[in-house]
């Protein structure tokens, strides 16, 4: 569709809903885009803070329909970033990455035939609370029809592993599975009676010894309307490490690996896996000009700082080997302000998907 095409449509959109509005119709307005260029334009007239609908049905690959999620994605964040909007209504399944407060529409059940139901009467699907009466989409009945997650991502979908890393929770009910980082650091992971994770031990220090003991322990809870796992703060043990069904010595020596071979699985693609990744508790060790970094979670909050060694009452950056003077690094509560430390002269918001992620535990 030509540019003009695209402003004249844009301005139905609104216009409608202006229209509807003027005469005491809720209205909700969906948001749609092309590529950069109609970012100029697409979202204009949409208040911030407002409630909006997006769907990402034509984007997902099915029947004649290609993959187009990086496409989608770029405008979607841009959304956000202008619209900052309450609430985001998604017809047909999330991407795992869509940070929000997300409400889950299944596609089917938004049908024409479905219209005229009673939500009561209507089988509940069983990844999210789904509005399934399109007469039912007003913000008085958000709260008394669903209990919404906020503050951060909201994910409707069923969790699946995207890396081959994050197959480690689930498994066999009962088995501790073991596994190893790309550092060769040795990971256990117990399985519970429903075939999922419900704690897991690392022999790291995740190149913090501040922060974690060799090793530790992570409780893992999942989270309950995305349903994917919730690694809990590190459980240090500097004195007595507790058996973990069974427990061999290791070598607590820090090992360093320079010659670190580029995992894509790991690598961050957008800003948004990568808050997704932190806000759920993942821990991230990654290089940028030529130093390490780690992101922890110890005493419930965020910590990023160098990832270091102590030798001779000293420290150290792990890769450069250069004296590390703030080791106490930045603290946050999400991930946004994470984004915000200078790491090699850029701020990490800048340069996270460029950066070579050594370690993500999910």
């Amino acid at each position: 569709m030509n540019k003009a095409l695209q402003l004249y449509n844009t301005f139905r959109n609104r216009w409608c809903g202006a229209y509807l509005a003027s005469k005491d119709i809720k209205v909700i307005p969906t948001v749609n885009w092309g590529d950069e260029n109609t970012f100029e334009f697409c979202f204009d007239g949409i208040p911030k803070g407002s409630i909006v609908a997006v769907s990402t049905y034509m984007v997902r690959e099915h029947n004649n329909h290609a993959d187009q999620k990086d496409f989608f994605m770029k405008g979607y964040e841009e959304m956000l970033r202008r619209i900052e909007p309450s609430k985001i209504i998604c017809y047909s399944e999330p991407f795992s990455e869509m940070q929000g407060d997300i409400i889950y529409v299944d596609y089917e059940l938004s049908g024409w035939k479905y219209l005229n139901k009673e939500s009561l009467d209507l089988p509940l699907h069983n990844k999210k609370g789904i509005i399934v009466n399109k007469t039912m989409l007003q913000p008085e009945n958000f709260n008394k029809m669903y209990s919404l997650k906020g503050s951060g991502s909201a994910y409707g979908g069923k969790w699946k592993p995207k890396k081959t890393e994050d197959e480690r929770f689930l498994g066999k009910p009962g088995e501790i599975k073991e596994t190893f980082d790309k550092n060769g650091e040795r990971r256990l992971t117990k399985i519970g009676d429903d075939g999922r994770a419900t704690k897991e031990r690392h022999f790291s220090f995740h190149n913090r010894p501040d922060k974690h003991t060799n090793p530790h322990d992570h409780m893992i809870n999942w989270d309950p309307n995305r349903g994917n796992p919730l690694p809990q703060r590190p459980i240090n043990y500097p004195d007595v490490v507790p058996e973990f069904k069974y427990y061999r010595e290791v070598n607590t020596q820090m090992k360093v690996n320079k010659n670190i071979v580029k995992n894509e699985e790991d690598q961050f693609k957008t800003i948004s896996e990568f808050k997704w990744c932190v806000d759920c508790g993942g821990e991230v060790e990654f290089q940028w000009k030529g130093k390490s970094y780690s992101i922890t979670h110890p005493d419930g909050r965020i910590n990023i700082g160098e990832g270091y060694y102590i030798k001779d009452g000293k420290n150290y950056n792990v890769l450069s080997n250069e004296p590390c003077i703030d080791i106490e690094g930045m603290w946050g509560d999400t991930a946004d302000d994470i984004l915000e430390y200078i790491v090699g002269g850029d701020r990490l918001r800048d340069v996270i998907t460029q950066v070579e992620v050594v370690v993500r535990t999910i």
